[in-house]
């Protein structure tokens, strides 16, 4: 047993003797050899989608559809000693884009433009376009063209641009009077020159105006970010067709804060039109300066309500006084469509044909009296004031 016993010891020194020799010398050996040994580990669970994705709440039919019929604009204008690149109002913001003067004396805007139709007519912002030398427009395909300008119509800062290109993908013209509040909008333009993006919000009130942006207003209100650079971009709907042009927002930073408008598609389309048609807007216009009515110049004039608007002055050798209208009478409605106020009575004579006699009823010492007006041609004017007289 004791022979047994020592030689097991002997055994077992030889064999730690010559492990320790061989980790020493040959380590990669005892590696090898431990590396081709099969190790059984966990799996992870991970669960792999078997297939595309289902589309769920999504619009990317209506984005894909309206996508390529907006463009990025591009203008170019000689630098002037006394010019500001980017006026910040405490109020509305105006997105004319980071211009920047180059060593050229030049200074360089962006903005966005919608293709409404195949010929190559395309609509933006006035002011994206205004007082530029050169206008380029940039297609979501990647192609290029300098733009020739149509027509402008300041007062309701639109304005229509062509180019000579062919394969055109215009965009669809929605039905407003489909559209309500609480409705999910797109807007899609070159926010701050970063390239074509959509944001989404939804429809948050018709018909905005008394805001003192433009002249003629009947703003869409929506809360999709619209940010310096979508100007004259589209606003549509979840088929991808166009409701309206973004023109402004509030702000008091510049960015966006949920409160962007845009004039509507029924705007757009008059508008439109008529610069193609004649190369510019033609409107009626009587020669006078409205007035809303306040509850206090109601009560000073005794009167039960408050709808219809003053005329504060009238314009000599304008139609309004050739007509016998005057100063402190009280417009009640033009070609027998009631006045409800100062906006209503703008765009009620606006849409009246020069030369037409139509028939107006005011109020003057309480009486009613029915007074044939010739309608004249509204001038045009450089800058719109919402105030400016009818």
């Amino acid at each position: 047993m004791r022979r047994f016993w020592l030689l097991f010891s002997q055994t077992v020194t030889v064999g730690l003797a010559m492990w320790f020799i061989v980790a020493s010398m040959k380590p990669d050996w005892i590696a090898s050899g431990l590396h081709d040994r099969h190790v059984e580990t966990a799996a992870v669970p991970i669960q792999q989608a078997a297939g595309p994705a289902v589309a769920q709440n999504t619009y990317r039919q209506a984005a894909h559809r309206a996508m390529p019929a907006v463009v990025n604009i591009f203008t170019t204008k000689e630098a002037k000693p006394s010019a500001r690149h980017f006026d910040n109002d405490p109020l509305f913001r105006r997105f004319f884009g980071e211009g920047v003067p180059g060593q050229d004396e030049k200074q360089f805007s962006l903005g966005s433009g919608v293709v409404v139709s195949t010929e190559g007519y395309i609509l933006t912002n006035n002011h994206v376009i205004e007082a530029a030398d050169e206008i380029e427009v940039a297609l979501a395909d990647g192609r290029k063209a300098t733009a020739k300008l149509i027509g402008t119509d300041p007062e309701t800062d639109l304005a229509v641009i062509k180019i000579n290109l062919t394969g055109l993908p215009a965009i669809t013209l929605a039905q407003l009077e489909n559209t309500q509040v609480g409705d999910v909008v797109l807007a899609i333009g070159n926010p701050f020159g970063v390239g074509q993006t959509v944001t989404m919000g939804i429809v948050s009130a018709l018909g905005r105006n008394h805001l003192g942006i433009n002249t003629f207003e009947n703003f869409i209100q929506t809360d999709a970010a619209i940010n310096p650079g979508n100007s004259g971009g589209a606003l549509i709907d979840t088929d991808g067709h166009l409701l309206g042009i973004n023109t402004a927002i509030y702000s008091r930073s510049g960015g966006s804060l949920g409160i962007g408008f845009a004039i509507p598609v029924s705007t757009v389309k008059t508008v439109m039109e008529s610069i193609i048609k004649n190369g510019q807007v033609v409107r009626g216009w009587i020669g006078v300066e409205p007035q809303d009515i306040t509850p206090e110049l109601a009560a000073g004039f005794g009167l039960e309500k408050s709808s219809g608007t003053i005329i504060a002055g009238v314009l000599k050798g304008g139609p309004a006084e050739k007509a016998g209208i005057k100063p402190g009478d009280i417009l009640l409605s033009v070609a027998d469509k009631p006045v409800g106020d100062t906006i209503s009575m703008l765009n009620l004579v606006a849409q009246l044909t020069p030369g037409e006699t139509v028939r107006m009823t005011v109020l003057r010492k309480s009486k009613e009296s029915i007074i044939n007006v010739t309608v004249g041609k509204r001038p045009r004017i450089k800058q719109p004031a919402i105030q400016e007289g009818e």
